[in-house]
């Protein structure tokens, strides 16, 4: 403690320095949290991507092969009376 000065400039110092503190703490561990989500947020969303359009590859090849595959029947001819 410093006896120059009064006791209630003293205990603001001190609680001016703890707040202080911890705003310091409370940014960097937000800071450090929204950088971790935005790096498991690319992660899935990259993921989940890459399965849709897999997924879309997929279908438009099944489509493409049973459009070759279907043959339109062939419409018969009415008999003429």
């Amino acid at each position: 403690m410093d006896d120059d000065k009064p006791m209630i400039e003293q205990a603001t110092d001190a609680i001016t320095g703890a707040t202080e503190a911890t705003t310091k703490a409370v940014k960097s561990g937000a800071r450090k949290v929204r950088k971790a989500a935005k790096k498991v947020a690319k992660k899935v969303t990259k993921k989940k991507a890459t399965k849709k359009a897999a997924k879309a590859k997929k279908a438009v090849k099944k489509t493409k092969a049973a459009k070759k595959a279907y043959k339109a029947p062939k419409k018969k001819k009415k008999a003429k009376r």
